[in-house]
């Protein structure tokens, strides 16, 4: 009763929202890059928040399901198919045992997520069920899965009330340029006042280097005041470092817990989904704004997943429009 993975993709694992409180002891946090995404696919099962995944980048898996159970597909548009058919995506999918799940490269953005209303049966490791992959704990046996892995279920959750109601918006992450808004410091007093001006006012380009750690961006110089090195301290999810080099480097899920390199800003955690669904060559603005105004549009999405929540739990319209027809073709031969 689960799923057996025919083709790994390019790099698939298990991920939560990461393993919290042990960064002192030198355990990066790892979990989702796209945490919107994953919340919404959760959202759409009815799961808990926090459940576990499967987490895609560029190149999606194969899967054959052992067991019938219910999915969701978030994230980039990798072009899913189910036994060979076009397969909806922000959608609740009904799967049947021995179906085929696959899908291709990303047409847009650069990560998927499946969620499963059967909840995978992974353990949980420090508190987490996420793959931390450099530390080789958590997720299925600390790596990236591939063919001939086989994954059950936790339980057995096959029905959802108002299941046809359960679609959203589709997120498209096919433009090429993103503006990220990023909170200043906490080291932006390091660098000249040039500097600053080169870092808000320049187009910078995401390059191949670019996963699940961190991403190098390439773009104009930014100029400390006299060196960027500092002694080590703690390192943020979307903490912006600039080297010696002068180039910034956005620092994401499996980031290490410090770092000696002057941090010049912060992405403000509602951008860093635009940010990780970028590919090479994809062009990143910045533009600054305050802790409130950081904190203020992180309480607009929690909202707006509460207004998605409410979405999902409403009768489907084209239900009810069928049953209005027929209650009037009733009264017509009565």
């Amino acid at each position: 009763m689960g799923i057996r993975i025919l083709k790994g993709g390019m790099l698939t694992t298990v991920q939560d929202l990461g393993r919290t409180g042990y960064q002192s002891q030198g355990f990066s946090v790892a979990g989702v890059m796209d945490v919107r995404s994953f919340k919404i696919a959760n959202l759409l099962l009815d799961n808990p928040e926090n459940e576990a995944v499967l987490e895609f980048t560029l190149i999606g898996p194969t899967l054959e399901f052992t067991s019938a159970t219910i999915i969701a597909i978030t994230g980039g548009d990798f072009q899913p198919t189910i036994n060979g058919d076009p397969a909806p995506m922000y959608t609740a999918i009904y799967m049947n045992k021995g179906d085929i799940l696959k899908f291709s490269s990303a047409r847009t953005g650069s990560r998927g997520y499946i969620a499963f209303s059967s909840y995978l049966d992974i353990p949980v490791v420090m508190g987490s069920r996420c793959t931390n992959m450099k530390s080789g704990i958590g997720g299925f046996k600390g790596r990236k899965l591939q063919a001939g892995d086989y994954m059950n279920f936790r339980i057995k959750r096959r029905y959802l009330p108002f299941f046809l109601s359960r679609k959203l918006t589709l997120d498209e992450f096919d433009q090429e340029e993103a503006v990220l808004r990023v909170v200043m410091g906490p080291q932006d007093d390091v660098f000249s006042k040039q500097g600053i001006e080169t870092f808000l006012n320049s187009e910078y380009i995401v390059t191949s280097d670019f996963d699940r750690m961190g991403c190098r961006l390439e773009g104009p110089f930014i100029a400390p005041k006299e060196t960027s090195d500092i002694i080590s301290d703690g390192i943020a999810f979307g903490s912006i470092q600039v080297p010696s080099h002068g180039k910034p480097i956005i620092l994401l899920s499996d980031r290490q817990t410090t770092g000696g390199y002057a941090k010049i800003a912060t992405v403000a955690s509602v951008d860093i989904p635009k940010l990780v669904q970028r590919k090479t060559d994809h062009k990143i603005r910045f533009q600054p704004i305050s802790v409130q105004e950081a904190q203020r549009l992180y309480l607009e999405e929690v909202k707006e997943l509460d207004e998605m929540r409410k979405v999902i739990h409403q009768p489907c319209k084209e239900v009810l429009e069928c049953r209005l027809v027929a209650k009037r073709l009733r009264k017509l031969f009565e």
